[in-house]
C-alpha cells in the first residue's frame, strides 16, 4: 500500500520516460530483473537509475554505462543476489558499491550514503535511507538527477534545467565538493567541454585554482582515466578555444602543449579527429623532437600497446624531414613495417599538422586505403631447405637483407639474387 501510494503521487513529476533511449534501458530484461528484485524485497526498498545514463538520456547521448541506487545496505543487495543465484563482486563495498554480473553484463549498485570524513582522495561513508542525503554528496548537480524504473525523476537541485541551460554547477559549496575528491576539477573540465554553453563562472575558476595542489594527493592512474575522457570527448577541440578552460588543461598537463593543433579545424581534418582512439590525441597534443613523450610515459605509467603506438608516430615526426617521405614508393615499403592501419594514422597526423597540401596527402590516404600489402615471397623454411642453412642468427641476416632487396626493388626479388645473398653470407 505504502508504494502504491508513493507512485500514484510521482504521476505528477517530472518524466521522460517517452525518451526512445530510455525505453531501450527498461526493454533490457537483466535490468527489469534487478529492479524487480530489489523493488519487491520490502515495502521500502528502491532501486533508481542514477548519475551518468541519466544525464546522457536526457542529452540524446548514447548510453554507455549503468550506474543504479538503492535505499537498501549492501548486504541487502548481496542477500538478493546470493539468492537469486546471481554472480556478484564486493570489490567497492567500503564505498558502498555492490557489481552484480548478469550475462556477462556488469551493474553497479550503489547504495545511499552520506560522507563522514573526506580526505581528498577517499571518503568513508555511512548509509542512509535519504535519496536527498545521497545527492547531496555528489559532484554537479547534472551528475544527481534519479529515475524509478517507470521515468519519475528526482532533481533535487535542478540538474535537468543546467543541462539544458548548459550551466555545469557544482552542489553546494564548491571549494567542499573539490576538496572531498580534488579530480572533480579534471571532472569539471570535461563536463564544461561536453555540456556548457557558458562563461565560467568566475568564482568557481578562483576555488579550482586555489585547489589545484590537491591534485597531487590523486594517483596518477586516477588522472590518466580523467585525461582519457577528455581528450575522446566528441568535442575536445573547443579546449582550443576556450581560453580559462585551455589554461588549467595545461596547467595540470604541462606535457600536452600542442593544444593549438586541433584549433580552427576544416571539416576535413575535424571528420579525422573525431574518428581517433586516445593514443592519437595524445599524440598529436605531445609529440615533438623534445623527451617529453618519454616522460609522459613514465609519470603516467601507459600501457606498453599506448606506448608503441605513440612511438611509431613520433619516430615518424623524426624521420619524415626528407622531402621523399610522404611517396608511395616511401610509404609503400613503410606499410610493411607499421601495417595499415599505422600508416593510416601516419598520414592522418601529418595531414592534421599540415598548414598547407594536404590535398596530395589526402590522395596518399585513399590510396593506402586500398592497397593490398605485399607478401615477401621468400620464407625462412625456404632457405633452410634449400641451402641447409640453419636457425639462428645467420639464417636472421640473410633474410633481412633479402627483404631489403625487395623492398627497395618495388617488392620483386629474383632466385638469382637470394643465391647470391646467401652465398656472400654463408661462407
Amino acid at each position: 500500500m505504502i508504494k502504491f501510494i508513493k507512485n500514484l503521487l510521482k504521476r505528477n513529476k517530472t518524466r521522460f520516460k517517452d525518451k526512445v533511449s530510455f525505453r531501450e534501458l527498461v526493454s533490457n530484461k537483466d535490468i527489469q530483473k534487478l529492479f524487480k528484485l530489489i523493488n519487491s524485497y520490502s515495502d521500502e526498498s528502491e532501486l533508481r537509475f542514477v548519475g551518468g545514463c541519466i544525464r546522457k538520456i536526457i542529452s540524446e547521448e548514447k548510453v554507455d554505462d549503468i550506474d543504479l541506487s538503492t535505499n537498501l545496505e549492501p548486504k541487502n543487495i548481496i542477500e538478493i543476489l546470493s539468492k537469486n543465484q546471481i554472480n556478484f563482486y564486493d570489490t567497492g563495498i567500503e564505498h558502498g558499491t555492490i557489481t552484480a554480473e548478469i550475462n556477462k553484463k556488469s551493474f553497479e549498485i550503489t547504495s545511499l550514503r552520506r560522507d563522514v570524513n573526506t580526505d581528498g582522495r577517499h571518503a568513508q561513508v555511512e548509509y542512509t535511507k535519504n535519496w536527498h542525503d545521497d545527492a547531496s554528496r555528489r559532484d554537479f548537480t547534472i551528475n544527481a538527477i534519479y529515475s524509478d524504473f517507470d521515468g519519475n525523476l528526482f532533481d533535487p537541485f535542478n540538474g535537468k534545467k543546467d543541462l539544458s541551460d548548459g550551466s555545469i554547477r557544482f552542489i553546494g559549496d564548491s571549494a567542499k565538493r573539490i576538496k572531498e575528491d580534488y579530480l572533480r576539477i579534471l571532472r569539471y573540465l570535461r563536463f564544461f567541454l561536453s555540456y556548457s554553453k557558458k562563461q565560467h563562472n568566475k568564482d568557481t575558476i578562483k576555488t579550482i585554482k586555489q585547489n589545484l595542489k590537491g591534485l597531487k594527493k590523486i594517483s596518477k592512474e586516477r588522472h590518466l582515466q580523467e585525461l582519457k575522457k577528455i581528450i575522446t570527448l566528441e568535442n575536445f577541440n573547443k579546449l582550443s578555444s576556450d581560453k580559462i578552460a585551455k589554461e588549467l588543461y595545461l596547467l595540470i598537463f604541462p606535457e600536452l602543449k600542442y593544444i593549438n593543433r586541433l584549433s580552427n579545424l576544416d571539416n576535413i581534418k575535424y571528420n579525422i579527429l573525431k574518428n581517433k582512439n586516445f593514443e592519437f590525441i595524445l599524440s598529436l597534443l605531445l609529440i615533438d623532437n623534445s623527451e617529453d613523450c618519454d616522460y609522459f610515459f613514465y609519470k603516467y605509467k601507459l600501457s606498453n600497446r599506448e606506448r608503441n603506438k605513440i612511438n611509431i608516430l613520433k619516430t615518424i615526426f623524426a624521420e619524415e624531414q626528407s622531402k621523399n617521405y610522404f611517396t608511395k614508393e616511401n610509404l609503400s615499403k613503410k606499410i610493411i613495417k607499421y601495417g595499415k592501419e599505422n600508416l593510416l594514422d601516419i598520414l592522418d597526423f601529418k595531414i592534421l599538422i599540415s598548414k598547407k597540401n594536404i590535398n596530395y596527402l589526402l590522395e596518399l590516404k585513399k590510396y593506402f586505403i586500398d592497397f593490398e600489402i605485399p607478401v615477401m615471397p621468400i620464407k625462412a623454411i625456404d632457405l633452410i631447405e634449400k641451402f641447409n642453412l640453419k636457425e639462428g642468427k645467420l639464417l636472421g641476416l640473410i633474410l633481412k637483407e633479402i627483404e631489403d632487396i625487395w623492398l627497395n626493388n618495388n617488392f620483386k626479388i629474383s632466385n638469382d639474387q637470394v643465391e647470391d645473398i646467401v652465398k656472400s653470407k654463408h661462407i
